[in-house]
């Protein structure tokens, strides 16, 4: 499965799941402190706002603002897969993994969305740089078989020879043998999954006692350090559109908010749970050179594709395109202003198999 923080697939995109068979000496690796100072506490699911703003509105607060992108990073090729992979949905213009079992996963996987994953790839290097743990598994344990999984073939050809990518739905039933597997990953499944204890299960079942999972999953919207956004502003809107479009599909985007990892994990079965909350800046502000970086690499991923987050949910709460053009206008102009200090989180959970 896929997103930010200890990967053992190499630039996997944000719909995959990774699982691995590692030396049984391997440790899970520990995330570190956050690289800026956090607030207080955590939005809880109770303060979660998801009274979304119309798409009028921003039409109505449209500015003539010259809008900027960053330029594209990268062009790796793809692995070869069957053509009847590759029968893509398309929705306002942009692609969509196509029938994989029951996968419902709201990101595009078309070159614009691959180009912000190749900026994403870079911000992932920087944090686990930042937290002290690794991202290429593969070549870290040569010994270990290391599988990913994904709804779209849309992985990187060049490879370590001990890791292959299989087109699979985490959801279904998981076809690996029952106690076969040392240590299982996934990240950024928010907004993809309705049973997360059912999730967590086919992972138990399969791990071997004693076997770990991992699981990174970032919070629903923007904050600020300092004073609270405006909850009219574009950036306070963001997460709306995440935490309306999950309850109208039924698949959550309040994961962080509803601690629901480790909920899930405590159903499925996991002992020796632990967690770290990581928090993730946006943008020029901090003074840190090395979290400065970091929080450019994360506003670099966010004005790539800003569309890319949105347009599922916006197209299926009935935005006209010109309201979401104006809604993302806004949305970057908040982004790069030096009166905003935006940052997310996502919380790092892992728990063990028992031995008995």
């Amino acid at each position: 499965m896929a997103g930010s923080s200890p990967a053992p697939v190499d630039n996997a995109p944000a719909a995959a799941e990774a699982v691995a068979a590692v030396p049984e000496s391997a440790a899970v690796p520990e995330a570190a402190a956050a690289p800026a100072a956090a607030p207080a506490a955590a939005p809880a699911a109770s303060d979660v706002d998801d009274n979304i703003l119309p798409g009028r509105h921003w039409i109505a607060q449209a500015e003539n603002d010259a809008d900027s992108f960053v330029d594209s990073v990268g062009d790796e090729t793809t692995a070869s897969l069957r053509s009847s992979i590759r029968n893509y949905r398309e929705i306002n213009g942009r692609t969509y993994h196509g029938e994989v079992g029951q996968a419902e996963y709201w990101g595009p996987n078309d070159d614009r969305a691959q180009e912000g994953l190749d900026i994403q790839k870079s911000l992932i290097s920087e944090l686990e740089q930042q937290l002290t743990v690794h991202s290429d598994f593969a070549d870290e344990f040569p010994g270990a078989e290391v599988i990913g999984t994904d709804v779209s073939p849309i992985q990187p050809s060049w490879i370590p020879p001990n890791l292959k990518f299989e087109i699979d739905d985490c959801t279904r039933e998981w076809t690996y043998a029952e106690n076969s597997i040392d240590y299982v990953h996934t990240r950024w499944l928010v907004g993809s999954i309705a049973d997360w204890t059912a999730l967590f299960k086919e992972a138990f079942k399969c791990l071997k006692p004693g076997g770990y999972l991992e699981s990174h999953e970032p919070s629903s919207g923007f904050e600020n350090q300092g004073e609270p956004l405006d909850q009219k502003s574009a950036l306070a809107q963001w997460g709306k559109f995440f935490v309306k479009g999950g309850q109208k599909f039924g698949r959550p985007f309040t994961v962080f908010e509803e601690h629901i990892q480790r909920k899930a994990m405590e159903a499925a079965g996991f002992v020796d749970i632990e967690e770290r909350e990581i928090i993730n800046p946006v943008g020029n502000w901090p003074a840190d050179p090395k979290t400065k970086e970091i929080a450019q690499f994360s506003e670099a991923t966010f004005l790539e594709d800003p569309k890319g987050y949105i347009a599922f949910f916006a197209h299926a709460l009935d935005w006209t395109t010109e309201e979401i053009e104006m809604y993302l206008l806004r949305f970057r102009r908040e982004l790069k202003s030096s009166s905003h200090r935006a940052f997310y989180r996502h919380r790092v959970v892992w728990g063990k198999k028992p031995l008995v």
